[in-house]
């Protein structure tokens, strides 16, 4: 499973937008501009069942709702994503 701009697959426009993400998802830290984007579905040992807490564009702590069929992340600032983006 991919991230959304990453090995071919269009990117989802908001807070995990691959293009303009400077911060990590999971841990809110900068990423460094020549580093390649994180995939957000696949992060470490949580793999795809831990859902993003950091808005990737901004940094901001997003409101997060985990379902039986995934998650929805918002933030205040960039709007919504769904772990049915990246499920495809």
């Amino acid at each position: 499973m991919t991230a959304p701009g990453e090995e071919g697959v269009a990117a989802v426009p908001g807070p995990l937008d691959v293009a303009a993400r400077a911060f990590d998802p999971h841990t809110g830290a900068p990423v460094a501009p020549d580093t390649a984007p994180v995939a957000v579905a696949g992060h470490g040992r949580t793999g795809r069942w831990e859902p993003p807490r950091y808005c990737g564009v901004c940094a901001r702590r997003m409101v997060v709702q985990v379902r039986p069929d995934g998650w929805s992340a918002r933030c205040s600032r960039h709007g919504t994503a769904d772990s049915r983006h990246w499920e495809r």
